[in-house]
């Protein structure tokens, strides 16, 4: 029997991918459940948006009224919680934002989901899941070079928007304690590839790049990140939405760990091939560092041996080949979707508003 699946933030970069993922590799059917925020984008949703198994509906995940509906109209058997705000440097600027988005909106959804859930026969009740996805963040960083964030690593938020995320993770966790609400929750390392919003490092870097503008990096760059592309990382929730163990945490890990001055440096490599400047310099030559960011955590890496041994999965991209494809994405989308996210345009003309 084919799933029914809420996907709140489905409009944004992790979302879209699982959305295309979801409606693209199975049979089931997918409700969106997005505020379209800045970083909300229907267009990343367009090669799926006339499937009858896609459904869009406008919500705010606050609005408690708004979910109850939802819930009771669309009868899903699984919710996966994507929706949040998460760019580290808006968290330090606004972080209101955050703990209202993060952490209030968490509670409003999980109540929504405990009351549909109450209402379920046990049949029902034994297939809902509750699938809560988080960020490494959570953890704080790690201090010596040869250890891993793992499942049982404690938590120690830097930021904001890190805190924001932890304590809507113990919120999860606390509703399937007191509850009895089937929750699952994990954890990833920075994702890349196709619709990342421009505010974010590598297509920041490829945009800027391109545009012959300065590339900004932290510090000297040495903060050492994790990176998973984004389609890995959609084959993993779904694999954790349907197939992991209530209660559960799993970590989701790309297994490349770069510095970022490394990634910076590549992304200008693979421009010189795929796209050289007119006057044959390296693109190389626009890098700039600036300040470092207040709080900015050093390294982050992911033992992600749980997930490969209990179901089956693991990266198919290494770096290598998902930022190359990322890449080449760039250059081909810069002129559309890119263009229409950086002018704005993209808010101004929503594709199929309000949905089916």
């Amino acid at each position: 029997m084919a799933n029914r699946i809420i996907v709140t933030g489905g409009a944004g970069f992790i979302g879209s991918a699982l959305v295309r993922h979801i409606i693209g590799s199975t049979a089931d059917q997918v409700c969106v459940v997005d505020k379209l925020t800045y970083a909300g984008n229907l267009e990343s949703l367009a090669a799926v948006s006339s499937s009858d198994r896609f459904r869009f509906e406008q919500c705010d995940i606050c609005d408690k009224e708004a979910l109850d509906r939802i819930f009771a109209d669309f009868l899903p058997t699984h919710v996966m919680h994507l929706a949040a705000e998460s760019h580290v440097d808006r968290s330090i600027d606004a972080p209101g934002e955050f703990i209202q988005t993060n952490i209030i909106g968490t509670y409003t959804l999980l109540e929504s989901a405990r009351k549909y859930f109450s209402s379920l026969d046990e049949a029902a009740k034994a297939a809902f899941r509750f699938h809560h996805i988080s960020t490494d963040e959570v953890y704080g960083d790690l201090v010596n070079d040869d250890d891993f964030f793992r499942e049982t690593t404690a938590y120690a938020p830097s930021s904001p928007y890190s805190a924001s995320k932890a304590a809507s993770d113990h919120l999860v966790r606390a509703w399937k304690r007191t509850f009895q609400l089937p929750t699952l929750v994990t954890n990833c390392s920075n994702n890349y590839g196709p619709y990342h919003f421009p505010e974010k490092l590598i297509p920041l870097m490829i945009l800027h790049a391109l545009d012959g503008r300065e590339l900004p990096v932290y510090g000297q760059g040495l903060q050492i990140r994790d990176w998973l592309y984004v389609e890995d990382h959609a084959r993993a929730l779904y694999l954790v939405a349907t197939r992991g163990k209530p209660g559960e945490t799993y970590n989701i890990g790309g297994h490349n760990e770069k510095k970022n001055i490394e990634v910076v440096k590549t992304i200008c490599s693979l421009l010189d091939e795929l796209s050289p400047r007119a006057d044959g310099r390296s693109y190389a030559e626009q890098i700039v560092f600036v300040s470092d960011r207040p709080g900015h955590d050093m390294r982050y890496a992911i033992d992600a041996d749980k997930i490969a041994r209990e179901l089956n999965w693991k990266p198919q991209e290494t770096f290598e080949s998902g930022i190359r494809k990322t890449v080449l994405w760039y250059l081909e989308h810069k002129n559309k979707w890119c263009a229409r996210v950086l002018s704005g345009e993209y808010r101004m003309e929503r594709l199929g508003k309000g949905g089916k």
